[in-house]
């Protein structure tokens, strides 16, 4: 019998992703001027207030105000009516010393051996049912909320969008876990006054029909998803009907609240860390780039349909305590998932350093991953500006999104004999 899985998605403009985009934004400037920089930053925002608070370890100052207000601006709240402005809001700081007792930890050994800067366990998941091996439910709702943004910054049709949104997709599969058709779509913008509430639900639900799904088909280049979209979707929008109070002072906001949204939507597993604001000594972020960078070069291969990675670290410790494979008997070739999983241990450093030397992970590459998605986007080679009252304005050339290149598919059908 088939079955119905749901994933979500937020716009930049929900409030725990201003926090985040506002975390990873500092932890980007703080990169730029000084690389070997220990950043744990966490973000609150409500009505006309931001809060930085945190622990960094670093011999570079940072105009923290200034990131801030410029990445809220970016975003769109830029109107007092918002009731949060990046020109107007208060920010208030609270950054500190990182903790003797963390530095002791990650700085023990030789470099290569340096200690992973907590303990946890990070989840890395892949599944072939997408071109960029991500569920479809996730990657058409980040799709929604991807074009429902450039469609209010570019001011042309539904001049009415402010920054706040979500989407929501669910898919029926069948039973075998293939992809069978789109059941329902959600979505909840916010927007300007309208006349009457009659007007406004009848407006919106047209244009999302009529605009923004056209625009969203029009990315798709997969036949598969594509041949998804039957004339029976079931769409809701606005199902609250009225939403013009939204963003921070509709509900307030912080970093790391939207962790299924930026990894697999539900699909695979999750650790339970956060990723914004934390520098790649955080094996909550590195090793869940790294698990991710596996379980897709892993299923790219061929070695599997679908594939869960678990790795788990101690405080301190560089090696891994384990490696862990689910192929959920999808797998493809003649081995069980703990011989993949030994196998995984054999081919790849999962050493905190050298998952950060691997997919460069020292650059001032985060902003980008702050808002749709940390896993299923494009890698790419880009020119990144900072500027500073502090210091010279910087014109870098950094690699975003490296942990998903398919950069190992070849090593791996030698190693697996496929």
């Amino acid at each position: 019998m088939s079955y119905l899985f749901s994933s979500e998605s937020v716009s930049e403009g929900h409030p725990d992703k201003v926090a985040d985009q506002i975390s990873d934004a500092i932890l980007d400037q703080f990169l730029a001027y000084d690389e070997k920089a220990r950043v744990a930053c966490e973000t609150f925002v409500t009505t006309g207030q931001v809060v930085i608070m945190g622990e960094v370890h670093s011999e570079q100052y940072i105009d923290l105000q200034t990131i801030a207000r410029r990445t809220i601006k970016r975003i769109g709240y830029t109107k007092a009516e918002y009731q949060f402005d990046g020109n107007s809001c208060g920010i208030l700081s609270a950054i500190h010393e990182q903790s003797d007792d963390i530095n002791r930890g990650v700085d023990n050994g030789t470099d290569d051996d340096q200690g992973a800067g907590d303990q946890g366990m990070m989840f890395g998941y892949a599944t072939n049912e997408t071109e960029n091996y991500m569920p479809v439910s996730l990657d058409l709702a980040h799709q929604i909320m991807i074009v429902l943004a450039e469609i209010r910054k570019e001011g042309k049709v539904m001049t009415y969008l402010r920054p706040d949104s979500k989407s929501q997709v669910t898919v029926q599969y069948s039973d075998n876990g293939v992809p069978e058709r789109i059941d329902t779509i959600v979505v909840s913008t916010q927007h300007d006054e309208f006349d009457t509430d009659e007007a406004m639900q009848a407006k919106i639900r047209e244009d999302v029909i009529n605009i923004l799904m056209p625009k969203v088909r029009e990315r798709i280049h997969s036949k598969a998803v594509l041949d998804l979209f039957g004339d029976d979707i079931k769409y809701y929008v606005n199902p609250t009907g009225k939403f013009v109070i939204g963003g921070p002072h509709g509900d307030t906001g912080l970093t790391g609240r939207k962790i299924i949204v930026d990894t697999y939507g539900g699909k695979g597993a999750h650790g339970g860390g956060a990723f914004s604001g934390k520098d790649s000594s955080k094996v909550d972020r590195s090793a869940a780039y790294a698990a991710r960078h596996i379980a897709k070069n892993m299923v790219a291969a061929g070695v599997a349909d679908e594939m869960l990675v678990q790795i788990s670290y101690a405080i301190g410790v560089a090696r891994p305590m384990n490696i862990y494979v689910n192929t959920y008997g999808r797998g493809k070739v003649n081995m069980t998932d703990g011989e993949i999983a030994d196998k995984i241990g054999e081919m790849f450093d999962l050493r905190p350093k050298a998952i950060e030397r691997d997919l460069k992970l020292r650059q001032p590459i985060y902003t980008e991953t702050a808002a749709y998605g940390h896993m299923g986007r494009q890698p790419e080679t880009v020119k990144k500006t900072f500027t500073s009252h502090y210091h010279e304005t910087k014109i870098m050339e950094v690699e975003l999104f490296t942990w998903e290149k398919l950069d190992r598919v070849d090593d791996i059908r030698q190693a697996f004999g496929i």
